[in-house]
């Protein structure tokens, strides 16, 4: 393991506001806002200030202010922070993000989760945490060989863990960090103490008594997982099926890069307007910009590609496979997917903690941080050693 500090070419970021300075637009259609895509004047307004006013070097000091670290597992680069806390009898905990994601998702979760006492919490709720970037994505991207799927993951992860020197730690997850989290309990039982997710699937089985006992809640939860599927999943149908030839756009425009992202930021999230409603635009910015200077939108789709089979079987209804530690399951509003309690606790009997929440989206850490922090505190709390 080496210490790793985000240092990018200032050619790099000189080519990138060339290339946000010579644009080919294309045409809109009057007055169909966000039904149809990112809105032409909206994406142009934010491309103007990702050229002139967005400052990366700002981004990459905060980012350089934390333990960044480089290794490879199983081949592949990875790049994590390490944030101890300075409570000594912490409890470690490792967060995965998803896609479009990074770990800036987590920014403003490290310090009240590291030392509670300095932000008006009990020391006793305090964790040291291990945040790796996805292979693949950002800093530990891009990958060089295929297979990098749910499973491979997790395995990377445990060897990560240990390589740390934690014997039993907690994991957290939301978007594809909520399945490698589950996954993660899976292949490494003797270590996992237990896991919290902001994301869990719950497709009916099909059987009709489980149809007829659902709440009219219950049915408008299914409904919204289904427009999801028919109108919201565009990026996973190409990314799961053709993610080289997505890669080519999204890598040679920076403009594309970004629209691609900021989508789910404004479908996923608590946004009424535009994305920034519900996350800083220099953050949402930080974020896009990790991927455009990493060249990591095609590694990055190939997770989609590699658990497409999976995900399908998911959305069918398939019975997942078990997961033999307690869970906690937290609830964003605004998640597109929001899951089905009796539903999930019928496909994992081992959930112990629910939490519904009204505001936050599918980037709870980020868009809700206070939130999420005393809901990962509250659901570990019993499993402190």
């Amino acid at each position: 393991m080496e210490p790793f500090r985000v240092q990018v070419p200032e050619a790099d970021l000189d080519d990138l506001r060339r290339r946000l300075s010579t644009v080919r637009w294309p045409r809109e259609l009057p007055d169909v806002g966000w039904t149809r895509g990112v809105p032409l004047g909206y994406l142009r307004e934010l491309v103007e200030y990702w050229r002139t006013d967005y400052d990366w070097r700002a981004a990459e000091e905060r980012l350089n202010q934390l333990p960044n670290f480089i290794t490879e597992i199983d081949g592949a680069r990875i790049h994590f922070l390490h944030v101890r806390s300075p409570e000594p009898h912490a409890t470690p905990l490792l967060l995965t993000h998803g896609w479009p994601g990074s770990v800036v998702e987590f920014l403003d979760v490290i310090g009240p989760l590291t030392d509670p006492a300095a932000h008006g919490g009990d020391p006793a709720d305090a964790f040291h945490l291990v945040i790796p970037s996805l292979p693949g994505f950002g800093f530990s991207g891009p990958t060089d060989e295929a297979g990098w799927g749910v499973n491979r993951v997790a395995r990377a992860w445990a060897e990560l863990m240990s390589r740390l020197g934690y014997d039993s730690y907690g994991a957290q997850g939301g978007d594809w960090g909520s399945f490698v989290s589950l996954e993660l309990a899976r292949v490494d039982p003797e270590h996992v103490v237990a896991v919290h997710v902001n994301l869990l699937l719950t497709v009916p089985s099909g059987d009709p008594a489980e149809m007829a006992a659902l709440t009219e809640a219950d049915q408008a939860r299914l409904g919204r997982l289904a427009r999801y599927d028919a109108e919201l999943s565009g990026y996973l149908r190409l990314q799961s099926t053709r993610p080289q030839t997505v890669a080519y756009a999204l890598t040679d425009s920076p403009v594309g890069q970004l629209a691609w992202i900021v989508e789910k930021f404004f479908e996923w999230t608590g946004s009424k307007d535009s994305p920034e409603d519900a996350v800083d635009r220099d953050v949402l910015l930080t974020n896009v910009t990790i991927y455009w200077l990493t060249a990591t939108a095609g590694s990055s789709a190939e997770l989609h590609y590699e658990a497409a089979a999976d995900l399908g079987a998911l959305f069918t209804g398939a019975p997942p496979h078990p997961v033999g530690k307690p869970m906690g399951v937290a609830v964003f509003g605004a998640d597109p997917t929001p899951p089905v309690r009796s539903i999930a606790e019928r496909a994992y009997p081992t959930i112990t903690h629910w939490s519904e929440f009204d505001r936050g989206g599918h980037f709870a850490a980020l868009e809700q941080p206070d939130l999420f922090v005393e809901d990962v505190r509250d659901f570990f709390r019993p499993f402190r050693t």
